[in-house]
């Protein structure tokens, strides 16, 4: 069945609607959405090598708008939605030790966990919710997400042919991998603080 959702993701890179499909998703994950645009990313890089760095473009805008919607749901809607989607995650206790470190290093947080499995969603919506300096926020968000995007994107782009034959030969792994990435994502952010 995985195989085949693989193998269908391939096929959406050819249609018009992926890049669509991929901004989306990119957009979604930043704000809401549980499932990280990686998975879209890779299979529609994958398939299209030379257009790697163009879906990686398009994750990083949309991931930056996302953030901004999450941004918003942490600085204006805090407590009917904001409060809800950190407590699912298991922050909601925890966001008064958050701001502390936030005064000093938010900065820093932003960055490295932009980068990170950690959800970016909690990453915005906290910085809303502290209302951490709106400017710095989008310009660190775009830094460490095109980051994230790029090394992933520029891999595949250099790499592509021989990854998406090792991916192919060992597919069961490589979503094992990212099964375990997403969920030690969320183990990791519901024991920062």
């Amino acid at each position: 069945m995985l195989k085949r959702l693989y193998h269908w993701t391939l096929s959406l890179a050819e249609k018009p609607r992926a890049t669509w499909a991929l901004a989306a998703v990119s957009f979604a994950e930043s704000s809401f959405f549980p499932i990280p645009p990686d998975a879209l990313l890779v299979p529609m890089a994958l398939a299209k090598p030379k257009r790697a760095l163009f879906y990686a473009s398009i994750c990083t805008i949309a991931s930056v708008l996302g953030g901004i919607l999450g941004y918003l749901i942490g600085w204006v809607l805090y407590e009917s939605v904001g409060k809800p989607l950190l407590t699912f995650y298991g922050y909601g206790e925890r966001v008064d030790a958050l701001k502390l470190f936030y005064d000093q290093w938010g900065w820093a947080f932003i960055l490295v966990k932009g980068m990170t499995p950690i959800p970016y969603k909690l990453i915005t919506i906290v910085s809303g919710l502290l209302e951490y300096n709106f400017l710095l926020f989008v310009g660190l968000s775009a830094v460490t997400r095109g980051a994230r995007f790029f090394l992933v994107a520029g891999a595949l782009s250099l790499w592509g042919d021989r990854m998406r034959d090792l991916f192919e030969r060992h597919f069961g792994l490589f979503i094992a991998l990212i099964v375990i990435f997403v969920v030690f994502g969320f183990w990791l952010a519901a024991r920062m603080f």
